[in-house]
């Protein structure tokens, strides 16, 4: 009996490294969300970091600042859920089924 907790305790000890290596390696990966047909393109990293926004300057009116703050609320949520979809696939490549979809564990 001890030696399969033993076993378990390792096995457990091994996910936990492989899951901070992916959430590691989230940080070097990019998705970007874009609106107002590209207009508006927002960059985040695989933890929903903004890393970078490109505005095309045609959108830029000083008449209508609310335009334009909307399509960068647009982009940027949805370039966030593009990295949440992200993370959690390399979270399922993972854990191979061990913790079910939509499960979020701590960090992620």
């Amino acid at each position: 009996m001890a030696k399969g907790m033993g076993s378990m305790m390792k096995q457990a000890q091994q996910l936990q490294a492989k899951l901070a290596k992916v959430q590691e390696d989230l940080v070097h990966k990019q998705v970007q969300g874009t609106a107002g047909g590209g207009m508006v393109v927002v960059t985040t990293n695989g933890r929903q970091e903004v890393v970078g926004m490109k505005i095309d300057p045609e959108v830029v009116d000083p008449e209508d600042v609310e335009m334009l703050e909307d399509l960068i609320m647009a982009a940027i949520q949805q370039a966030r859920e593009k990295a949440q979809e992200m993370a959690d696939k390399e979270m399922q490549k993972v854990t191979a089924g061990l913790i079910p979809p939509g499960m979020n564990l701590p960090g992620f």
